[in-house]
């Protein structure tokens, strides 16, 4: 075996080739020669000198190196210095008192030129400059240069910024800074400015460069004496050997190693391959760099990778290793002295080749069972695992698989009951080629009755047909199918039932063509492994199916299905489910009185049943709130309170399934005012895009989530003109693994700026260019675009605090409704705005207002100063009053309160249908 430079080898034993000289043996029989004495020089063409000439082109590149680096550092670190005590002592100078005073003085230069020479001294800068707004000096180290204008930028700093430039004055390169002298009201009475020279900056890097240079002879002189000690080294160890001599002895042991037909391998103390031959590479399989990498990286087989690194003599044991069956002999060669590792040769045993080949056989089928566990079931999906099963038995266990399951079982649904099953549907097919005569996948099978198929389906007991052209009962599932397949070249069959947990699922059957071994007894038990396996996955994935749809449908029943009938938005709406689950996201259109609409989105953490109940029960909350028509604060902080109590009944009765957190976006819109007033519970701002296109996204206080306020939360009103579309969505859509939040924002404003589009378009031009392929968290989408009353459809009018007033308000009303081509709703109206402003006037304050807007509906409003709501009851006989708002209630439509910031509104809708 090869000797390498730099090892110590013991010396070898007795019967060695080559007989042992007095150094205690030497390879090849060379005699020991004596050592000569050689000089300390070394040689220029030695391995040391070599060595030497090398460090010393190192350490030259790594001074010149950080030489360089010091320059540049030092006059980067030279620029900022200067740039940080221009800007320092400019900034101080103009704070300092009696600046403003002085610039506002009749003669600014007297008082200010002494002070800024002592300060220049001071701060051992070379020049501060005081300049008034228009840029003319009122100081200078040179007086013959006041009065003249400042050279260099000023402009930025009269609007308050500072200023830094690097200029080439008469003094050399320097850098200046401009900075603002802010008077008490806040405005610029003038500025400063202060420059130093680059040459009177001096930094650490100038005088780390002696150190680096001293550092650098330093290491020549360490690498002058560490080559003297090398060579010594290496003379000792290869034992006078030169390189020729060395090249010489590594060129006949490589061509030894390398001619021989038995793989040898060195394995060092630290576990890696040290050499190899030739026929080692390919008994192993080894990669093309195997040498010099860990043993346990190169892909070995479980048997021969112990061998190698058991710490242990082997001698001619039998391992596989992939499809070769090889004696393996190992021996430590730490034993004579050596150092640590091992040498192991391999041979291949072609003289069990009858074991190798059961051991194979044996080998394979526990592979394809290994490999089977692993790949089938990967995914929770019925038709995903079925066509798993098929590909992990073609083409290593049969040439074409089949698998048919219950209609029932696809669809999530439990399968049918009994023992017997009388349709399936195919749900998987692989084979060996594409032209097979079976039957396509998704393809309706009946199951015909008294057929090797329905016994085997009947008992759940597997099935073996080894030779089909003799068997004659499986054609009677489907005779002219059946010569078809005979005619194709298939051979052999096995047939096994899919049965998980006591329950019939379908049927694998197993085909051979062109291998020419039919199926044995043995294959039936590997088959029914198989199928065992794919059959619990195949349940499980039905179980969750059938929960996962269950979840869905109870999801989508939470959510609206049709969007209330309005005139105040054009809404489109999208809701896309997680791919992992149904989520806590929803979204709502609540028609409000006044012709107004409330829109909403939020989104419950979380994902499964539980969430999807929570954003049920939040979302009815929502609908009951809306009913008193708080403003959108009002309403997060009632929906809050919810959260508390849901949370506590959680944790009060043990539940794992508290309420993580949910947040939401509450907004209302008036087509009257144009106005958006809205309100956020730890939810995404909306996106507003006006009708020219731009795309904001308006400041929101965005309190914190349900269930967490502390504080009450803030709304905040918008203003939209007519056409402005209004974008609210939940978080999935703008935040994901790959993504934060604001690159999402930036994508959405990329895709909803452009032209003009309708609501339905903004949603798909949206879903289009931000959607994931498989989204992680649920999308709600909701894009409204705003619409306005038109001046003709609103009447308002001012009721003074006297009962005679009504007649007119009655007067005026009639005639708007006249104009309106409502004569039909006249009465009624004047009874209901006759009672409303009788009530107003007697129990309410000033002002009083009357508001009607002719929308979907007829809408009459009573506005006045008072916070008392009138309460419906039933008058008694002898009663005097108390039927007015009875009355309003039998004619009107929809009646309620609804409250503000100086009063209430008492409003009535009335169709017009």
């Amino acid at each position: 075996m090869a000797r390498f430079p730099g090892r110590s080898w013991a010396p070898s034993a007795s019967g060695a080739t080559g007989s042992a000289g007095p150094s205690g043996g030497r390879p090849y029989g060379r005699q020991q020669l004596p050592r000569a004495k050689r000089p300390w020089p070394v040689k220029h063409r030695s391995v040391a000198g070599q060595v030497f000439a090398l460090q010393i082109l190192v350490v030259l590149l790594l001074v010149v190196a950080a030489a360089v680096a010091l320059v540049v550092q030092s006059r980067n670190d030279a620029n900022n210095e200067a740039r940080n005590r221009s800007v320092a002592v400019a900034q101080t100078f103009a704070n300092s008192p009696g600046i403003v005073a002085a610039l506002r003085s009749p003669d600014p230069t007297a008082i200010l030129q002494p002070k800024t020479q002592s300060a220049r001294v001071a701060a051992g800068v070379d020049f501060i400059v005081v300049l008034n707004n228009d840029g003319v000096r009122l100081t200078h180290p040179n007086p013959a240069r006041i009065g003249q204008k400042f050279i260099g930028t000023y402009e930025p700093a009269l609007q308050g910024q500072v200023v830094t430039e690097e200029v080439t004055g008469t003094l050399g390169p320097l850098v200046q800074a401009v900075v603002p002298v802010y008077a008490p009201d806040g405005s610029v009475a003038g500025m400063v400015s202060a420059g130093i020279t680059l040459a009177n900056v001096s930094t650490a890097s100038e005088r780390q460069l002696p150190v680096v240079l001293g550092a650098a002879a330093g290491a020549v002189g360490l690498a002058t004496l560490g080559t003297a000690l090398i060579s010594r080294r290496l003379r000792r160890q290869t034992h006078g050997l030169g390189p020729e001599e060395m090249t010489r002895m590594y060129e006949h042991h490589a061509a030894v190693l390398h001619a021989v037909r038995e793989g040898v391998m060195i394995v060092g103390g630290d576990g890696r391959l040290i050499l190899c031959n030739d026929e080692a590479r390919r008994l192993l399989d080894l990669p093309a760099d195997a040498e010099g990498r860990p043993v346990t990286e190169l892909g070995l087989e479980p048997a021969p990778l112990e061998l190698l690194t058991a710490d242990r003599q082997v001698t001619d044991e039998v391992v596989m290793a992939g499809e070769r069956l090889l004696a393996v002999n190992v021996r430590l060669t730490s034993t004579a002295g050596g150092p640590q590792g091992c040498v192991a040769t391999l041979r291949d045993s072609t003289e069990l080749l009858a074991l190798s080949g059961r051991a194979e056989v044996a080998q394979r089928r526990l592979r394809l069972l290994y490999d089977a566990g692993v790949t089938v079931g990967s995914s929770l999906d019925v038709t995903r695992t079925a066509e798993e099963l098929a590909q992990v038995a073609v083409p290593r266990f049969a040439d074409f698989v089949t698998v048919d399951l219950a209609e029932q079982v696809l669809a999530g649904e439990e399968p049918p009951p009994g023992p017997s099953m009388g349709r399936m549907r195919r749900a998987a097919f692989a084979g060996i080629r594409d032209d097979a005569p079976f039957y396509p996948v998704d393809t309706v099978l009946d199951v015909v009755p008294e057929t090797p198929l329905a016994g085997a389906l009947h008992s759940g007991r597997p099935g073996l047909e080894p030779r089909l052209a003799d068997a004659r009962d499986w054609r009677e599932q489907d005779p002219e199918r059946s010569a078809r397949v005979l005619a194709y070249g298939v051979h052999s069959l096995v047939r096994v039932p899919l049965r998980a947990r006591g329950v019939l699922l379908g049927v694998a059957r197993f085909w051979r063509s062109d291998r020419p071994e039919p199926f044995e007894t043995d294959d039936v038990a590997l088959a029914e492994e198989l199928v065992s396996h794919a059959a619990v996955c195949i349940d499980n994935a039905r179980r969750y199916t059938r929960e996962h749809a269950m979840a869905v449908t109870l999801q989508h029943s939470l959510l609206p299905r049709n969007l209330p009938a309005q005139n105040a938005l054009d809404v489109a709406h999208r809701y896309l489910p997680a791919q992992a689950g149904v989520g806590g996201d929803w979204f709502d259109v609540i028609p409000l009185p006044g012709a107004r609409v409330a829109l909403v989105v939020g989104d419950v953490v979380g994902h499964g049943l539980h969430a999807a109940a929570t954003m049920g029960r939040l979302r009815t909350a929502i609908h009951n709130f809306s009913t008193l028509d708080l403003p959108p604060d009002e309403l997060l902080g009632h929906l809050d309170e919810l959260v508390n109590r849901i949370d506590q009944d959680e944790s009060a009765s043990g539940s794992d399934a508290a309420l993580a957190g949910a947040t939401c976006l509450y907004a209302i819109y008036d087509p009257v005012a144009r106005r958006c007033t809205m309100a956020s519970a730890g939810h995404p701002p909306p996106a507003v895009v006006a009708p020219d296109g731009r795309v904001v996204f308006p400041e929101l206080a965005t309190g914190p989530p349900l269930g967490l306020a502390v504080l009450p939360f803030e709304t905040v009103e918008l203003d939209l003109a007519e056409g402005s579309r209004l974008v609210l969505y939940t978080d999935g859509l703008v935040e994901d693994r790959q993504r934060d939040i604001d690159e999402g924002l930036e994508l959405l404003r990329a895709a909803l700026t452009g032209p003009p589009r309708t609501p339905e378009q903004t949603c798909a031009d949206v879903l289009g260019a931000m959607l994931p392929e498989r989204p992680p968290d649920d999308i709600a989408l909701l894009v409204a675009r705003t619409r306005g009353l038109a001046p003709d459809q609103v009447a308002e009018w001012e009721v003074p605090s006297d009962p005679a007033a009504v007649g007119a308000v009655r007067s005026s009303v009639a005639e708007r409704l006249a104009s309106w081509g409502l004569d039909e709703a006249a009465f009624v109206t004047e009874l209901i705005l006759s009672e409303l402003v009788t009530n107003a006037i007697r129990y309410g304050s000033g002002p009083i207002r009357v508001r009607l807007l002719r929308d979907r509906a007829l809408i009459c409003e009573v506005s006045d100063g008072s916070s008392t709501s009138p309460h419906l009851k039933y008058a008694a006989t002898t009663d005097e009053g108390g039927r007015g708002l009875f009355l309003v209630a039998q004619f009107a439509d929809r009646w309620g309160t609804r409250y503000t910031a100086t009063g209430k509104v008492i409003w009535t809708e009335q169709p017009l249908e």
